[in-house]
């Protein structure tokens, strides 16, 4: 029998590539979003578009009503989208509270009742410095409570922690990939800004290897 994962699919670039390395590795998918207010909401749409295309279960969860509890970042129109790299002191007004810890406890929920073995998500390297739940420890500690807070163990998997978005691209490229299906920028415009943190940090993956961003940008940084 198939083993099955639920992949925790924003419609960016990372969880684009996580989906893809788990079809390559042969396992059944799952594809599962959020929608808990962000304002680049089109990522949205291209997850539906790529689940779509790829005949992949996909469900879309409204956690909108969670942003009395979950409030106080730039992602959910509490305030500007700050420019720059993710490294700077800035970037952590993009955080949005206990996001991943109340994505990952859905997520198992899913997969225990669709017999999945395991909850993806695309936590990497580059995310350590700024985002607390997606630092090794967090991932440890999750895996170890979900594999005992339901009668069927689920294990909480991020098999980009210790890669950088470079690395995550070159691994997509490799399997060829179309990045033009995928949305990152912060701002929810109709074309990538070019400026945010998120946009940064692509812009220097797609030049660390030498080939051009498919996407549009209103100016590349």
């Amino acid at each position: 029998m198939t083993e099955s994962v639920v992949v925790i699919y924003s419609g960016g670039m990372d969880s684009f590539t996580l989906l893809h390395r788990a079809r390559a590795r042969g396992y059944r998918v799952y594809a599962l979003s959020f929608n808990y207010g962000q304002r680049h909401v089109r990522e949205l749409e291209a997850a539906a578009a790529v689940c779509e295309q790829l005949k992949i279960p996909h469900k879309v969860i409204d956690i909108r009503a969670m942003g009395e509890v979950m409030a106080g970042s730039a992602l959910t129109y509490d305030g500007d989208v700050p420019d720059g790299h993710y490294e700077e002191e800035s970037m952590k007004s993009t955080v949005v509270p206990n996001r991943n810890m109340i994505l990952l406890s859905l997520a198992t929920g899913y997969a225990v009742t669709v017999s999945a073995n395991a909850v993806w998500y695309g936590a990497h390297g580059g995310d350590h410095a700024i985002y607390p739940d997606c630092r090794p420890e967090f991932v440890e500690k999750m895996d170890a409570v979900c594999r005992i807070a339901n009668y069927q163990p689920v294990a909480i998997e991020a098999p980009f922690l210790s890669m950088d978005k470079g690395d995550i691209l070159a691994e997509g490229l490799k399997l060829g990939l179309d990045y033009g299906r995928t949305w990152t920028c912060y701002n929810g415009r109709e074309k990538a800004c070019g400026r945010c943190g998120s946009c940064v940090e692509r812009l220097e993956a797609f030049a660390n290897n030498g080939v051009r961003d498919p996407l549009d940008y209103e100016v590349e940084a």
